[in-house]
């Protein structure tokens, strides 16, 4: 079974985001092949002790929030974990765990919040990337598309669900989210 470093340091990895960034079926492929076992513990409470220590908490979130998008892209199982990633998200903010981490590995930690469609969520999310200076446009932009439909619209098409005539206007338009 793999570790939390073993799962960062796959992650954190220069090859790893070269193909993230790519968005490749190689990347997916080899994400699926390595990790969708450690994905399936994960998801069943076999890896909790992993959110005793800062470094653990990243290496949980990145199974059960990150590896879905690539082992299951545009299916609805990419979303699965997402709320198990955001309770483990919550509780490493409350436990202080952010004091701890590296600017790289900080990011992450907030990722699901990003990813949840809970206003909450996404508030606290946009606080802590104001609190450490990341990407506030993109955080900022991704909240107010949740407060504004209750929902990241985004996904309408992944989920199966339908749009609303204001959601496919936005998504049509010039102005709609690229990232």
């Amino acid at each position: 079974m793999s570790t939390p470093s073993a799962v960062n340091n796959y992650w954190f990895s220069k090859r790893s985001q070269q193909f993230w960034f790519a968005s490749t079926s190689k990347i997916d492929n080899e994400i699926k092949k390595n990790y969708e076992q450690l994905w399936e513990l994960a998801a069943s409470g076999k890896l909790n002790e992993w959110r005793d220590s800062p470094e653990g908490c990243v290496a949980l979130i990145i199974v059960l929030d990150q590896f879905p998008l690539n082992m299951f892209r545009g299916s609805p199982r990419s979303f699965e974990t997402e709320k198990i990633a955001v309770e483990v998200a919550l509780e490493a903010i409350e436990n202080g765990f952010d004091e701890e981490l590296g600017t790289e590995m900080l990011l992450f930690l907030f990722m699901p919040l990003m990813h949840s469609e809970n206003i909450d969520h996404q508030n606290l999310q946009v606080y802590l990337f104001e609190k450490y200076n990341f990407n506030l446009e993109y955080s900022k932009h991704h909240r107010d598309l949740v407060k504004k439909f209750g929902r990241f619209p985004h996904r309408n098409e992944i989920l199966e669900r339908m749009s609303t005539m204001e959601e496919l206007d936005y998504l049509l338009s010039d102005n709609a989210f690229k990232g």
